[in-house]
């Protein structure tokens, strides 16, 4: 882009954060507005619902030039990561390019770039920046399912919502309560509420694997799926010589098998009744799932039940009190339901004529490298690369958009990029039976993701650190040399725009 060319980001979670950061470097003037009051996304104290941790230690979930704190545990919780990227903001100086508590409300291209309509505590007004970059997440629009009976239950005292909207386990205590789902938040929060609850049920519709944090033996979830020997024991749509190999030695079934066998042991699924079904490569349909500690300790001593292969169908009120009815025809008492059911990947501000043309029939984004739109400009998507090294994808894709807006990456021609797109969507949709993320994960090829953007970049890891990767889980810092390198800066541009009353 040319000089002064303005940056708008929507979103100041981790995305966000790492695209104002890499961009204000590298010259270009960046506003970041997010509808909470702090930075963070899914950490917000506004979002953080009780058991929420990270899925990753602190060792592989940092940026690559800001390490977490010494002193914090090997597994942050939701504060210490909002603390943290707070944290990343005022090291990098970001204070004043951000907009908390101030929503994009309509975002309209224009032949300048974007209109943006915005609202904060004093009303609503209007800016305008060149380049408008998406980082809202892939966890921003919650999905509650539709059940018949609400009015009633709610009239007996029943309360009904999202697991983003539960702030406080204190709320369950001497309740029932229902948890809707069965991803890593339904784990969280069922395990945090037990502990308060008179009663606390899963209704799973349907069991998911889980990868617990350690096996034992020096072996741990890292090693196991943030290696490079891990990710080749997937089916990837372009295997490589170590894929080949696994399977010419008819390796990479018996070691999938050996782990599903070495999880089904480690939680107890077989004694409890848990084991989904499937095999546990199914894990890559999306992300690989952490197990919550203490949720299946919680399962063994009764204080939490597991419906499963079952689901509400029904919301219940009267004079016996709020309670929720299953397929089954079964009733469970239920004071409380949380609904652990999932975000919805949607980016409201944008005109409808966008959106038309960032997803197909299928609701799946086209997005090449899943950044760049090919037939919208002045735009680009951070953050919806989300994967089992998020942070540092993010990073990294925050360096490619940097990349394309100096001119130093020139993407393909708009007809390979639709190509590759359409590949890409279509193995997806075959791999998962139609299960996969919409476009905005590459779990669980994260470190192969991250090996494409670098390559479009024209910078390679040091030997050494890859083969390192073989055996050992990335670790971010291992690429500050490599994102160090040289991004052609913008001109000093002038201030942005001003806002003006709408």
């Amino acid at each position: 882009m040319t000089s002064g060319s303005r940056i708008g980001i929507v979103g100041a979670g981790v995305a966000g954060l790492a695209c104002a950061k890499v961009l204000s470097q590298a010259g270009f003037p960046v506003e970041v507005y997010d509808r909470a009051p702090d930075v963070g996304g899914v950490w917000s104290a506004t979002r953080r619902y009780p058991g929420l941790s990270a899925h990753n230690s602190k060792y592989t979930g940092q940026f690559s030039d800001h390490p977490m704190p010494e002193d914090y545990p090997r597994w942050p919780d939701a504060q210490q990561m909002q603390a943290y990227l707070a944290g990343y903001a005022q090291h990098f100086g970001l204070s004043d390019a951000l907009r908390l508590g101030t929503q994009v409300v309509a975002a309209d291209p224009v032949d300048s770039g974007w209109l943006l309509e915005i609202r904060d505590r004093d009303g609503v007004h209007h800016t305008s920046c060149d380049h408008l970059i998406v980082a809202n997440g892939v966890h921003s629009d919650p999905v509650l399912p539709t059940l018949p009976g609400e009015a009633a239950f709610r009239a007996a005292g029943g309360q009904l919502g999202h697991v983003s909207q539960f702030r406080d386990a204190e709320q369950a205590r001497d309740r029932s309560v229902v948890v809707i789902g069965y991803g890593k938040s339904a784990w969280d929060v069922a395990e945090a509420v037990s502990h308060f609850a008179d009663e606390t049920t899963v209704v799973a519709r349907r069991l998911s694997w889980k990868m617990p944090r350690t096996f034992g033996a020096g072996i741990d979830y890292e090693r196991l799926l943030l290696t490079r020997a891990g990710e080749a024991h997937f089916r990837s749509r372009l295997p490589h010589r170590a894929e080949r190999l696994l399977d010419r030695l008819a390796l990479r079934q018996t070691n999938m098998d050996l782990l599903q066998e070495r999880v089904i042991r480690k939680l107890r699924l077989r004694e409890l009744g848990l084991e989904p079904e499937g095999s546990i490569t199914d894990i890559a349909t999306s992300s690989a799932s952490l197990a919550t500690e203490g949720f299946i300790d919680q399962v063994e001593a009764g204080r939490i039940q597991v419906c499963r292969d079952t689901e509400v169908t029904e919301l219940i009120g009267g004079q016996h009190g709020p309670a929720v009815r299953l397929a089954d025809g079964s009733v469970r008492l239920a004071e409380l339901v949380v609904c652990a059911t999932g975000y919805k990947q949607e980016v409201p501000f944008l005109t409808p004529f966008v959106r038309r043309a960032l997803t197909d029939d299928a609701g799946d984004f086209r997005l090449f490298r899943n950044i760049l739109p090919v037939d919208v400009p002045n735009l680009t998507f951070a953050g919806y690369n989300s994967s089992n090294l998020s942070a540092l994808g993010a990073e990294v894709g925050a360096h490619w958009i940097a990349g394309l807006l100096t001119g130093k990456f020139v993407p393909p021609m708009p007809e390979l990029m639709n190509s590759e797109i359409d590949e890409q969507l279509a193995w997806s949709r075959e791999r998962t039976d139609g299960r996969h993320a919409h476009g905005a994960s590459v779990s669980p090829f994260s470190l192969a993701a991250i090996d494409e953007m670098l390559e479009d970049l024209g910078r390679t890891l040091p030997w050494s650190t890859r083969v390192g990767q073989w055996l050992r889980p990335a670790r971010p810092a291992s690429y500050r040399g490599v994102l160090r390198g040289p991004v052609v800066p913008v001109a000093a541009a002038p201030a942005p725009a001003a806002v003006t009353e709408g």
